[in-house]
C-alpha cells in the first residue's frame, strides 16, 4: 500500500498523523544539527582560557563568539573581582540558559510520541465501530465492502500512530541524553576555571575586542 492509499484508507485521522510527523521529522532534523558538542562545549576551551588568563589577557568578544560554552566562561570572568562565590553563581545562571536553549523542542517532539499512538489507538476505536455497525445492520452479511473498509482503517492508523511515535520516542530520550553529557562536559570546563582562578595570583585583564574592527574596551 503506498502513501495516498493509507491516508485514503486511514480516513481523516491521517491528517493530524501526517502532520506530527512531518513536525518530528523538522525537530529531529534540526536538533541533531545544533546538539553537538563540539558546536556547544568544545573539548579542550577550559583549559585554552586557563592558559590565556596566565598570560594575563582574555578577549571576552573571542571567548563570547567562540561557542556557548565561550558565552558562559565569558559571564564568569565578568565577575572575577566579587570573588569566587560571585563568579561559580553567574557560571551556573549562564549556564541554565544554555541548557534551556538546548532543551529547546524536545518538550513538543515528546508530546509527539505520546499522542501519535492514542491518534491510531483513536482511528482503531472508529474503524470497529464502523465494523459493528455493519454487522448490528440488516444488510451486515452482504455488505463485506464496508466491513474490510472499517477494519483496513483500524490497522492503517494504528500503524500509523507507531511508525511516528517509535522514532519520536527514540530520538527524544536520544537528544535528552546528549544535553545530559555535554551538561556534564561543560560544568567540567568551568570548574576547571573556576578552581585556576582560585591558584591565580596574577591580575586578571580583560578586553572586549572586535579583531575584524580593531575597537576594543578593556572592562577589566
Amino acid at each position: 500500500m503506498d502513501m495516498l492509499g493509507a491516508l485514503e484508507v486511514g480516513g481523516w485521522l491521517m491528517l493530524p498523523l501526517l502532520g506530527c510527523s512531518l513536525v518530528a521529522t523538522v525537530i529531529i532534523i534540526e536538533r541533531l544539527w545544533t546538539l553537538r558538542a563540539s558546536r556547544i562545549a568544545p573539548a579542550g576551551l577550559g583549559g585554552e582560557v586557563c592558559a590565556l588568563v596566565a598570560e594575563g589577557q582574555v578577549n571576552l568578544y573571542w571567548l563570547e563568539s567562540h561557542s556557548p560554552l565561550g558565552g558562559v566562561l565569558a559571564a564568569g570572568l565578568r565577575n572575577t573581582r566579587l570573588g569566587h562565590d560571585q563568579v561559580r553563581a553567574r557560571l551556573q545562571q549562564a549556564a541554565v540558559a544554555v541548557i534551556h536553549d538546548m532543551e529547546r523542542f524536545l518538550s513538543p517532539l515528546g508530546t509527539i510520541a505520546a499522542i501519535t499512538p492514542l491518534i491510531g489507538l483513536l482511528g482503531t476505536v472508529i474503524g470497529m465501530i464502523e465494523v459493528f455497525s455493519v454487522l448490528v445492520s440488516a444488510e451486515g452479511p452482504g455488505r463485506t465492502a464496508d466491513l474490510a473498509g472499517g477494519i483496513s482503517q483500524a490497522l492503517v492508523t494504528t500503524a500509523a500512530g507507531l511508525t511516528v511515535a517509535i522514532p519520536a520516542l527514540m530520538f527524544h530520550r536520544f537528544f535528552q541524553r546528549r544535553v545530559e553529557d555535554i551538561t556534564v562536559r561543560m560544568e567540567e570546563q568551568a570548574s576547571q576555571l573556576v578552581d585556576f582562578l582560585a591558584h591565580h595570583p596574577g591580575e586578571l585583564n580583560l578586553t572586549e575586542r572586535d579583531e575584524a574592527s580593531g575597537r576594543g574596551v578593556r572592562s577589566a
